[in-house]
């Protein structure tokens, strides 16, 4: 029986390889509008992001995201994904 590949993707923060469902989306649209994307399949450009505040506070530091996306990306996001750990970890 063949293994199924797990599809790995780069942290944004901490720039370690991890399995894609373990990372949280940030994506981009074609329309310029960034969101959370907790499923993987909304459509548009995407960065990967660890579920913790280290690798959030790493990434918003160094601006892995925008990097990623080659454009600013709003702060709105980052308070978004703030608020969205702080849930988890509760």
């Amino acid at each position: 029986m063949k293994t199924r590949k797990i599809p790995l993707r780069k942290c944004t923060g901490c720039q370690e390889m991890k399995n894609k469902k373990e990372l949280i989306r940030v994506v981009r649209n074609n329309e310029g509008e960034f969101s959370l994307d907790f499923t993987g399949k909304k459509p548009g450009r995407g960065a990967y992001i660890c579920p913790t505040e280290e690798c959030l506070l790493k990434a918003q530091k160094s601006k892995g995201l925008e990097r990623s996306f080659k454009v600013a990306v709003p702060s709105e996001i980052y308070e978004a994904l703030k608020s969205e750990l702080k849930d988890k970890n509760e």
